[in-house]
């Protein structure tokens, strides 16, 4: 098979396209035909091995990349199903967390994987699964948004941010969502209530209070996105950060941790998870037509580095999809 492969940390230029041997599935796995996957910050902090925290918590590996392949959202069909998966066989259109996505054939666990809308093209349903169950977690476990809740979402026209927009209009609360000038429509298209453009206006300063903030950015201090807040408001921090730091978006989370039980506002974290529910609940809002993935745009598997390239940028409306077959 052809697969993207990175044998040390670095840039986009180390990815090289190889000819290798497919994976084969074990027990409860099934391995996926993979006709497109998705590109995701976490995949760049992969890359780069950054920040170097994350190295020392063996969350990339130490010297070198944990996995020659990467990638781990994919759509595709089931090749083949290992010894114990029930309800999957050859065939079968599906989305889900495959490890090694950025090749024509990738493994995942059975329970990981859940049927592909037939609406969705295979680039659509690629682009749901990490951005999009980080968005439902975000938004309605962590966030605990309701109906009437004032929600309003910094970075709203990434990848995380569409899908948390349209989730929290689908319960009912009354969104605002933070993008640049010439991403303004498209928020409003899905479902935001108002939007503030963040190159004229500071949603920090402004006098409206949210009950619930998902924070996608990481560039505003932590006392000023608690000053957005109503008493008692949700602060929901995901990510942020630039390639090249010690600690990177861990530094604004171990603050948040510490000053959490001092303040009377809610610091939370967007815990990482990959779960078949939350899967089958993101393709019930699809097929109900209360969610749509957004992309942006879409590169052959040879034009993964051009891809991870537009990512790390953080300017893609959207999710960057990689077309595999």
């Amino acid at each position: 098979m052809k697969a993207i492969v990175q044998e040390r940390f670095g840039p986009p230029d180390v990815l090289r396209l190889v000819d290798t041997g497919p994976p084969e599935a074990g027990a409860g796995e099934v391995l996926v035909r993979v006709h497109a996957a998705a590109l995701n910050p976490y995949d760049w902090h992969i890359l780069r091995g950054d920040p170097l925290i994350a190295r020392l918590m063996g969350e990339v590996g130490l010297t070198k990349p944990k996995a020659r392949v990467a990638g781990i959202d994919a759509a595709g069909r089931v090749e083949a199903a290992g010894a114990d998966v029930r309800g999957l066989r050859p065939g079968d259109e599906v989305l889900g967390f495959c490890r090694g996505a950025f090749a024509e054939y990738a493994l995942a666990e059975a329970d990981k994987v859940v049927p592909k809308p037939v609406s969705l093209t295979f680039e659509q349903a690629a682009a749901i699964p990490m951005a999009g169950a980080a968005a439902l977690r975000g938004i309605r476990d962590v966030g605990a948004v309701r109906a009437g809740h004032r929600v309003l979402v910094n970075g709203a026209a990434g990848g995380v941010g569409t899908y948390a927009v349209q989730i929290a209009a689908a319960l009912g609360a009354e969104v605002t969502g933070v993008c640049s000038t010439r991403n303004a429509g498209l928020v409003r298209s899905i479902g935001a209530a108002h939007v503030i453009d963040y190159t004229t206006e500071d949603f920090t300063s402004g006098r409206a209070r949210y009950d619930v903030i998902l924070d996608n950015v990481g560039n505003r201090p932590l006392s000023r996105l608690r000053r957005a807040l109503t008493p008692g408001g949700t602060l929901v921090l995901n990510g942020g950060g630039a390639p090249g730091h010690v600690f990177g978006p861990v530094a604004g989370i171990l603050r948040a941790v510490v000053v959490n039980g001092l303040v009377r506002e809610r610091l939370r974290l967007i815990p990482h998870e990959q779960k078949r529910d939350q899967l089958l609940t993101l393709t019930g809002l699809i097929e109900a037509g209360k969610l749509t993935p957004v992309l942006d745009q879409t590169y052959p598997l040879a034009g993964t580095a051009e891809g991870l390239r537009r990512v790390e940028q953080g300017h893609a409306r959207g999710k960057v999809v990689i077309t595999v077959a």
